[in-house]
């Protein structure tokens, strides 16, 4: 896989760089500022850009907004978003588009399952972070929609937000699958979802569910790893 890593941090940067030139991937560019990531991008096409949140030039969030930049130039790279802290207002419109992953620094430790992610993104899906889908789900708000839903459901909601296939969430909750199937065909009439294709439909729910936020993240149901939404892509 071709990858551009626009990171601030040198000691960060090269070790990245180097852990997956290790694991066979090509480093076609590095990038210190989100502006320096967009040129590497357009003069190399690679398969995926790794960006830091908050880059230079100004250290805020520099690196979505390059992010989301670069969605609407390349529809077709995939995205990797690292970030110390969880922050959230790119992440909806990005996540929905597919090819697109949130992560936490610290989930790079776990080479095996963070090289994983990155195969993932680049075949389509998207990643999200146990906590980004945390902290997204934590604001109060109402919408009389999700309020339909039984615990069971919200449940099964849950696990769509974080990316997990109808086998995923069966495996998660102790069901079989055809019962999450069941589950989800009810979410989505009850959300009034049912005018277009059962894919894109998934896609509503998940983001319906990740702006209105008023079903709580079951502990009991998260996951400690970012996880596989080639289902809802």
């Amino acid at each position: 896989m071709r990858i551009v890593i626009g990171e601030d941090s040198v000691l960060f940067r090269e070790g990245l760089a180097r852990l997956l030139a290790d694991a066979g991937h090509d480093i076609v560019r590095t990038a210190s500022t989100a502006p320096q990531a967009i040129t590497a991008v357009r003069d190399t096409l690679p398969d995926l850009t790794i960006l830091d949140l908050r880059m230079p030039p100004d250290l805020t969030d520099d690196g979505a907004r390059a992010a989301s930049a670069l969605r609407d130039e390349f529809p077709l790279m995939g995205i990797l978003m690292l970030s110390q802290h969880v922050e959230t207002r790119h992440s909806l419109n990005l996540v929905s588009r597919g090819r697109f992953g949130y992560l936490l620094k610290d989930r790079v430790l776990d080479i095996n399952d963070f090289l994983d992610t990155l195969e993932r993104i680049r075949a389509g899906g998207s990643a999200l972070d146990s906590e980004v889908v945390a902290r997204l789900l934590g604001a109060k708000r109402l919408d009389s929609r999700l309020e339909r839903l039984t615990p069971r459901e919200a449940d099964v909601l849950a696990l769509m937000a974080e990316g997990r296939t109808n086998a995923g969430i069966a495996d998660r909750l102790w069901l079989t699958e055809r019962t999450v199937e069941t589950h989800v065909s009810s979410i989505l009439a009850k959300l009034e979802l049912g005018a277009t294709g059962h894919d894109h439909r998934r896609v509503l729910a998940v983001i319906a569910f990740l702006e209105h936020r008023t079903v709580p993240l079951q502990r009991g149901s998260g996951s400690e790893r970012p996880v596989d939404t080639r289902g809802i892509t």
